[in-house]
């Protein structure tokens, strides 16, 4: 399990709560939830691949509104029943005891490590924002449905709070532990980090498969999150305290479990009893653990270029 500094000071600032919003599943709300490809209206998202809207896909690549709402980034929710709260979360040792200051600690330590990189381009994420239900963000409404995203017309991450154990743990059978989250965020940040360098613009198609371009995108994100999982552990404050004490390899074999159970040849297995890897947006599971661990074992951030190789299957 992931140990904080109870000396780290937390800023809380990017990290917000849209509230529990009234909306549910797409198309009603009964029935298996499965995250839409990559988000909405943009490229990120952790889970999902197939089936559930195969117009997305191409949505992504464009940044039309798909869902519609054309939600701004000061128009974060619908329907509010109540909120998270980060007031309390200002320092490590609050993070210790409670998982919502814990997500913050997780985004402390993500815009400083790609402050650190100095990415061309370098800006951190405008918002990490939570919700339930549904949400208006700067690429249209999304509900719980979508799962973890992020838009890249507001440059914010959306976090559906149910996820990990609604989705990800109940329907596709997937890892439980707080790094499960840690990866998804790291992740997400990844897709920012694409967005930033340029590497988004790259998906113009509605091409998949194992080698599409959507697929690298993807990869190259689960890279980025391979690369701050090895620095975690020396990521400060701004008053030089270590944030992180410790990653275990618990919690690494949580963050590849989790890898595992959104890629999608599992998920086609699980949702349709058979694998067609010509329809894949994502990776494949030993596709996305493998450059998780590409990331992990990286010197630098050239070792997760994806669209500079001539392909990102796994070497035999």
């Amino acid at each position: 399990m992931v140990r904080f500094n109870p000396k780290a000071r937390l800023d809380r600032s990017r990290v917000r709560d849209a509230g529990r919003g009234s909306g549910g599943g797409l198309g009603g709300g009964s029935g298996m939830r499965l995250p839409i490809p990559g988000g909405i209206g943009g490229k990120g998202g952790i889970g999902g691949i197939i089936l559930v809207i195969a117009l997305v896909i191409l949505t992504q690549c464009t940044g039309v509104d798909l869902l519609g709402g054309g939600g701004s980034s000061s128009n974060r929710t619908s329907g509010d029943i109540k909120r998270l709260t980060y007031d309390s979360c200002e320092t490590g040792a609050d993070a210790e005891d409670s998982h919502d200051c814990a997500r913050v600690a997780i985004e402390n330590t993500l815009t400083s490590f790609w402050d650190s990189q100095s990415p061309k381009g370098w800006r951190p994420i405008e918002g990490l924002y939570t919700f339930s239900g549904q949400v208006d963000t700067g690429c249209g409404q999304a509900t719980s449905a979508v799962g973890p995203f992020y838009c890249p017309a507001d440059e914010s991450i959306y976090l559906d709070t149910t996820f990990f154990d609604e989705v990800l743990e109940k329907e596709l059978g997937g890892p439980d532990g707080e790094f499960v989250e840690f990866y998804v965020l790291a992740h997400e940040y990844g897709h920012h980090i694409s967005n930033v360098i340029g590497d988004m613009r790259k998906v113009t198609t509605q091409e998949t498969g194992p080698d599409s371009p959507g697929v690298r995108l993807e990869l190259q994100a689960d890279c980025f999150a391979g690369m701050w999982a090895r620095a975690a552990p020396t990521i400060e404050d701004e008053n030089g305290e270590v944030i992180i004490l410790e990653v275990t390899e618990e919690d690494l074999k949580q963050g590849l479990e989790a890898a595992a159970a959104v890629g999608d040849d599992y998920i086609q297995d699980k949702t349709q009893g058979q694998v067609n890897e010509e329809a894949w947006t994502h990776g494949s599971s030993a596709q996305r653990q493998y450059w998780f661990t590409q990331g992990y074992e990286a010197d630098s951030m050239d070792d997760c270029a994806t669209f500079d190789i001539d392909s990102v299957r796994v070497p035999r």
